[in-house]
């Protein structure tokens, strides 16, 4: 592990030597403002070994439909197709147009070096230059075509580089017009750079070295990362390796290092490479975020839109590799990807996750970079080296930071393990002393607890048995009580019956006759069909159980009757045990007791006693007129039905 950390260090301390080195050629590169005038002719002079020079400053003119040739152009005047516009912004680029430059250069006196035209742009697809032969060329003829781009195999450049470059070498003093042509399917960044052959090799050697120093930093982080992988096996050590890989070979296919030591004869794939490992970069980015920042813990809810991003931006690229490879231009998509990262980040740290510092703090520098690549690709600030190359570098720091990040959360892990590895030394021992005490004392208390058990056992054996003895005794006694009961139980209710039709009963002895509901609804639905059931609808004699206990539906029209319907009992608010009491004590003693008696023994209001009392009344009245007269037995009690139920 302090090897490890070791290595950390030795990165970094590389890392502040690059950018030493970086800003120094950066400082020594920066442009000197030219002498000559902006829109005239560039003047080429030893003291000056380049100028660089963007649209805005050229005579061009864009050509949509692509159908001007070279020897169109030179039978035109120049001021009706070359304009100059110095508002021209990257932005206004057109995509699959033909760009016509006109570059004018004047050659004061001999020059003593070798001059080249350079282009930054290594993802242009075609670019043509036409060169003069000499100051005096006018026809077709008098000029060489150099045809050049990344649609081409990189074998076929003049110049083994990067980059593209055409040699100029005015060697005698005059007036030369070149005549450029660029056309690219996406966006391209022209701009050209004048250059003596002495100042393009210093150049490039520092920029390859630059180059050097950020793969292998990569390079040497991946393999630090690696090495902590074998110690720790935890996969967001892997999906980090696999992500900064990603950003290193992203990386070379945008600089075009990548077009020319890996894959120099497939121009078609170089086109879409950039595509594939910025997915890839994408892909580990949020793998290595739900892993790192335990997402499905600390966040669940961000954990799904990660889970559902990933899917999303696989579909996108499987559409983009197979259907429409123009789609990786839109880089909006991964920028919000990477947006949403960054705020899972601040999520999962502002929740007390500690190690997603410096995770935060990685996300927001290489946000910077995009932001500062950005408006520098968009012209919206001068050109500079280090702002150039913004996003390399913020793409180291944020690889450092990560390490970092990862390296600060396996020491938060090593802390709490001490620390619950010491809690749990600290118990050990208090457990064993505890456990040593325990053991003492229980052995004494076995002891003594056997003896005790011992005697209890006997004693428990000796009750056991007398417990069985009175077992028996209690179960013959309590036979012989149930059958008393029940021959007293039998006794009463025929005593309650023979009184209910022959005398006064109180309340509470009514209730042994008719105990609930559900013993008045079968009497009343007895009383009411019997085996004489028609339907009220359709004579119909079949039935069926209704849809309410007791009730009756017809067989052959549906047609559903309740037990109370058409009797006196039909709508009644109150408790039907209540009902029956009221109609026992007007058919057999209306004068037993008042009114304001009957409804408090009830616990019912006076005017329900009334209502019902008058019901009662006046259906004794209606049955009297049609010479009926009714005791308690022939209007509501059936006693041999009563008798069958009870026994």
């Amino acid at each position: 592990m302090r090897i490890l950390f070791y290595s950390l260090q030795m990165i970094c301390r590389n890392l502040i030597i690059s950018f030493l080195v970086f800003f120094s050629i950066s400082a020594y590169a920066q442009d000197k403002p030219p002498t000559d005038d902006l829109f005239e002719d560039i003047i080429i002079r030893d003291h000056l070994d380049q100028r660089i020079l963007t649209l805005n400053k050229l005579p061009y003119f864009a050509d949509r439909e692509g159908e001007i040739t070279f020897e169109q152009i030179l039978e035109m005047p120049d001021d009706q197709l070359f304009q100059y516009n110095p508002n021209y912004n990257p932005r206004q680029f057109i995509d699959n147009a033909n760009y016509w430059i006109r570059l004018d250069l004047r050659v004061d006196s001999v020059s003593h070096k070798y001059w080249l035209i350079e282009f930054y742009d290594q993802t242009i697809d075609e670019i043509e230059v036409f060169k003069p032969l000499s100051h005096q060329a006018t026809a077709a003829n008098d000029f060489i075509r150099l045809p050049m781009g990344d649609s081409r195999p990189f074998d076929e450049r003049a110049f083994q580089h990067k980059n593209f470059e055409v040699m100029m070498n005015p060697s005698t003093p005059g007036h030369y017009t070149y005549y450029i042509k660029i056309r690219s399917h996406r966006f391209a960044d022209i701009r050209i750079a004048l250059r003596s052959v002495n100042r393009f090799v210093f150049w490039s050697l520092n920029e390859y070295f630059l180059f050097g120093l950020l793969y292998g930093m990569i390079l040497i982080i991946s393999i630090y990362n690696a090495l902590m992988y074998t110690i720790i096996r935890e996969k967001k050590y892997l999906y980090y390796i696999f992500y900064i890989l990603s950003v290193g070979i992203y990386a070379m296919c945008v600089d075009g290092i990548a077009f020319q030591y890996l894959w120099p004869n497939f121009p078609a794939w170089n086109e879409i490479a950039y595509g594939v490992f910025l997915y890839f970069i994408i892909l580990f980015a949020l793998l290595f975020t739900k892993k790192f920042l335990i997402t499905r813990v600390n966040t669940p809810t961000l954990d799904k839109v990660l889970i559902g991003l990933i899917v999303v931006r696989s579909f996108v690229f499987l559409y983009g590799l197979l259907i429409d490879n123009d789609i990786f231009e839109h880089r909006i998509t991964d920028i919000m990807i990477m947006a949403f990262i960054f705020y899972t980040g601040f999520a999962a740290w502002k929740k007390g996750f500690q190690p997603a510092r410096f995770f935060v703090i990685a996300y927001g520098v290489l946000f910077i970079g995009f932001f500062i690549k950005a408006l520098v690709l968009w012209g919206d600030i001068p050109f500079n080296t280090v702002l150039h190359y913004s996003l390399r570098i913020a793409f180291i720091i944020e690889m450092i930071l990560l390490s970092f990040a990862l390296a600060d959360r396996v020491r938060i892990l090593k802390h709490n393990r001490d620390m619950v590895l010491q809690k749990m030394l600290k118990e050990q021992e208090d457990n064993l002393k505890m456990k040593e005490e325990l053991n003492q004392s229980l052995e004494q208390k076995v002891a003594s607890r056997t003896r005790e058990l011992r005697e209890k056992n006997h004693l428990l054996e000796v009750s056991y048995d007398k417990l069985k003895e009175q077992s028996n005794e209690i179960y013959m006694i309590n036979s012989m009580l149930d059958l008393e009961n029940w021959k007293l139980k039998s006794k009463l209710k025929s005593v309650v019956k023979g009184r209910m039709l022959k005398s006064k009963l109180t309340f509470d002895e009514f209730t042994t006759v008719f105990p609930n509901e559900d013993t008045c609804l079968q009497q009343v639905a007895h009383m009411k069909w019997n085996e004489n059931y028609a339907c009220r609808r359709c004579e119909n004699k079949k039935y069926s159980n209704g849809n309410k206990k007791y009730a009756r539906r017809c067989t052959k029209c549906g047609y559903n009757e309740s037990a109370t319907a058409y009797t006196l009992f039909h709508g009644i608010k109150f408790p039907l045990v209540k009902a029956f009491y009221i109609l026992y004590v007007v058919l057999n003693h209306e004068d037993y007791m008042s009114l304001e008696e009957l409804a408090n023994i009830l616990e019912l209001q006076k005017n329900t006693v009334w209502a019902f009392k008058k019901k009662v009344n006046n259906f004794l009245h209606d049955e009297e007129e049609h010479g009926h007269i009714h005791a308690w037995k022939d209007v509501m009690v059936d006693l041999e039905m009563i008798e069958k139920e009870n026994t």
